[in-house]
């Protein structure tokens, strides 16, 4: 594996090549910003150099192969596969394509995996069930099944990996081990809690405050009875969250502290006295991928948290999983603790747990440098005539971020920002700068992306309307020297 840290993949000839550079990879090299334009456009020229893909968007090689071997083995004529963990996955994705008319079938397949066969019509809507359940099969997953790899992980070296990852988990949150639930992917986590709130609480809609991730409100809108989003643009909102809460009973309120890319905090703890004044019993769902449990205790305020351990926890940016860790003090733990444990697969695969857990262990100090690293690229930028604005959560988290701030805790590796006259002079720094540049965030390398561009190619104007530009850049600081990784941005500014 190349050192990422040193010697970044950023010139255009790393176009495609996975990040980190092997086989288990999540993100994926788009080192110029036509290259990203190609990618969301669909260029063949562009797509078909790709070695790699954030999994729930673009198939790993050897899990296309996976999903051409159970078409070999389980496919009529006309009919298309997809692989899940488990056959509880498949049968999920079953009723997904129902929606629209198609009839699938799911089937259990080698080592246990779980087939969704469907006609190949219905291949656009499955995907979308991969896209945003996040119920995948991992790339080690899918060359343990192929052959191609095996995992040197034993099922007992499995389970205790699991139940280590489960430990450090609880311990940083004040909870117990048997409060965390695992996932396959961070977005498997957060379709588990709302297929749990929307269950336990039939026909009530959700609500998302502020801008989140992408994928987490389309989950909310696309499944149950849907949701209510409030960007939380202004103050009003929030005496709107107060009619919405005594006018209709809800599933849950879900926010990120801090969000993303915009680094906010919904005020939390004026949030938990709407709370109590107009509908007591709603559950409130925190999202702290960003701020980690390291910096942050959102079970100060929520029911429950939900996390990408992808990110941050595991570092390495090669492994997929998500985590969801309950409130012990929660009215709700008892129910929640019960659906999760009867309703849900919340055990990893051996080989990616044996690997999470590996790249765990030193989880609180890289949060930590990682903090450190985004808080001086932010300040710098902060000061620079080319620069037009800095989101970061120290200044834009307010008021309900210092709430749940840890004493001496920081804001999580990640803040956005916009160059003046930032149509022409975005392209020509993104091309510039000298770090890793693709999807994801959290890893222990810098990566950069137009994040607007990648998230919201399809809806800029609706992005534009909640205060999220165009040409807004992410940033997701690594543990580069702090002053060599400034230099590198001050170099591509200088350009």
């Amino acid at each position: 594996m190349s050192d990422l840290l040193n010697h970044p993949l950023w010139q255009a000839d790393s176009l495609g090549s996975p990040l980190p550079d092997d086989e288990f990879g999540v993100s994926v090299s788009l080192p110029l910003w036509k290259h990203v334009i190609g990618y969301e456009e669909g260029d063949q020229e562009i797509v078909s150099k790709f070695r790699s893909g954030y999994p729930r968007f673009c198939c790993p090689p050897a899990v296309s192969q996976l999903f051409a071997a159970a078409e070999k083995d389980l496919a009529h004529e006309g009919e298309r596969c997809l692989v899940s963990p488990k056959v509880l996955h498949a049968q999920r994705c079953v009723e997904f394509i129902a929606r629209d008319g198609f009839t699938g079938r799911a089937e259990t397949w080698r080592d246990g995996l779980g087939v969704v066969v469907f006609p190949a019509d219905a291949y656009v809507k499955a995907r979308r069930f991969w896209r945003f359940c996040g119920e995948i099969v991992s790339t080690r997953q899918a060359c343990e099944t192929l052959g191609t790899r095996k995992t040197e992980a034993t099922e007992a070296e499995g389970l205790a990996a699991n139940q280590t990852i489960r430990q450090r988990l609880a311990e940083l949150a004040g909870q117990q081990a048997e409060d965390v639930f695992l996932f396959p992917s961070g977005m498997a986590a957060n379709f588990a809690v709302h297929r749990m709130l929307t269950t336990l609480f039939p026909g009530r809609k959700t609500v998302q405050l502020d801008f989140p991730y992408v994928d987490v409100l389309k989950l909310q809108e696309m499944f149950g009875s849907g949701a209510h989003f409030l960007p939380m643009i202004d103050d009003q909102e929030y005496g709107k969250l107060e009619t919405l809460l005594k006018s209709e009973p809800i599933a849950g309120l879900f926010c990120e502290a801090p969000s993303n890319p915009l680094l906010r905090c919904v005020d939390l703890e004026r949030l938990l006295a709407i709370r109590a004044q107009s509908q007591p019993g709603v559950p409130i769902i925190i999202d702290d991928t960003i701020s980690t449990v390291v910096h942050a205790n959102a079970l100060k305020v929520a029911d429950l948290t939900t996390t990408s351990l992808t990110k941050t926890f595991s570092g390495e940016g090669d492994v997929l999983a998500g985590g969801v860790i309950l409130n012990r003090a929660s009215p709700h733990h008892a129910a929640f603790s019960a659906f999760l444990t009867e309703n849900a697969d919340h055990i990893l695969w051996r080989g990616d747990a044996v690997a999470l857990e590996r790249n765990s262990r030193d989880f609180v100090q890289r949060a930590e440098g990682m903090s450190r690293n985004a808080l001086a690229l932010a300040e710098y930028l902060s000061s620079h005539p080319k620069v037009e604005k800095v989101w970061h959560a120290k200044q834009d988290g307010g008021v309900g971020y210092e709430f749940i701030r840890r004493e001496g805790g920081g804001h999580g590796c990640l803040f956005s920002f916009l160059l003046k006259d930032a149509e022409y002079t975005s392209e020509r720094f993104y091309d510039a700068l000298r770090v890793c540049k693709g999807p994801s965030l959290g890893t222990n390398f810098t990566l950069v992306c137009p994040y607007t561009l990648l998230a919201h190619y399809d809806e800029l104007a609706w992005a534009a309307s909640c205060g999220v530009p165009k040409h807004l850049i992410r940033v997701s600081a690594g543990l580069e020297d702090s002053a060599e990784l400034i230099a590198r941005f001050d170099e591509a500014l200088a350009k």
